[in-house]
């Protein structure tokens, strides 16, 4: 069998793992992530190195919900200096600052991504939004941050601190992929794994809103005839609804 056959044949099996065991979760803080926004409130992501990229996901996103803030924190991505990003996700204090200079707001809820969990920022993102009355959801991989010591000094992993679990089925170092007479895996999994759970999320949050009467903040895509007119409509009555959104995005109305 040929490596990407293998590939794919493991992306399907992961898929289903999801599915069957996410599912229950997903639906859980769906609901609880409908009553926030029907409130007026903002779901917040986050996630470091290549997590980054999954917080970004449900940002400002065609088909996707308007009152979601991403906190992109350019020290702790990858484009700047590689293992920059590491070192940071490492030292105390800087989640607290984090918290500090965004503007996450009593109410609202906090997704933090992070496929080990173990570092200090993440989990003291997470303790601090709790404090601040945020509802925080983390996204991890729970074969593998179980099995890793917590770096952060309250001893503690992101998935121990969360109101909310999401697993994404992962195996221990993320890569999936043995490659034969070598010592390392290939092809990690945890973007595509958590980019079907955000996106399966918004799908179920989306769905509890409408059932409950109260019409989704959804984005058309900027690339559909009238969709400028659409979205800048949406954002109006959006600030104008709730003006301390203002705080919180800038997009033009």
């Amino acid at each position: 069998m040929s490596l990407l056959t293998e590939y794919f044949l493991k992306i399907e099996k992961l898929l289903h793992n999801i599915e069957v065991k996410q599912k229950n979760v997903l639906e859980e803080i769906a609901a609880r992530l409908s009553y926030i926004i029907s409130q007026g409130g903002v779901i917040h992501t986050f996630g470091t190195g290549h997590s980054h990229l999954l917080s970004e996901e449900l940002f400002h996103r065609a088909g996707g919900l308007a009152l979601v803030n991403a906190l992109l924190e350019p020290e702790l991505m990858l484009h700047q200096q590689d293992d920059k990003s590491m070192l940071i996700e490492r030292l105390k204090g800087y989640g607290e600052i984090l918290l500090d200079i965004n503007p996450l707001r009593a109410g609202d809820a906090l997704v933090i991504i992070s496929n080990s969990g173990r570092n200090p920022v993440p989990v003291e993102l997470a303790l601090g939004a709790q404090k601040r009355g945020l509802t925080v959801i983390a996204l991890t991989n729970l074969a593998h941050s179980s099995k890793v010591a917590a770096r952060d000094e309250s001893g503690k992993r992101l998935f121990e601190v969360a109101d909310y679990v999401l697993d994404n089925c992962g195996c221990v170092g993320d890569a999936c992929l043995p490659v034969k007479n070598k010592p390392y895996k290939i092809c990690p999994t945890s973007t595509i794994s958590g980019c079907i759970m955000l996106q399966g999320l918004i799908a179920a949050t989306v769905e509890k809103l409408l059932e409950q009467d109260c019409e989704p903040p959804v984005f058309m895509s900027s690339n559909i005839d009238g969709s400028d007119k659409y979205n800048k409509e949406l954002i109006k009555r959006l600030y104008e609804e709730n003006p301390s959104l203002g705080k919180v995005f800038k997009y033009r109305v």
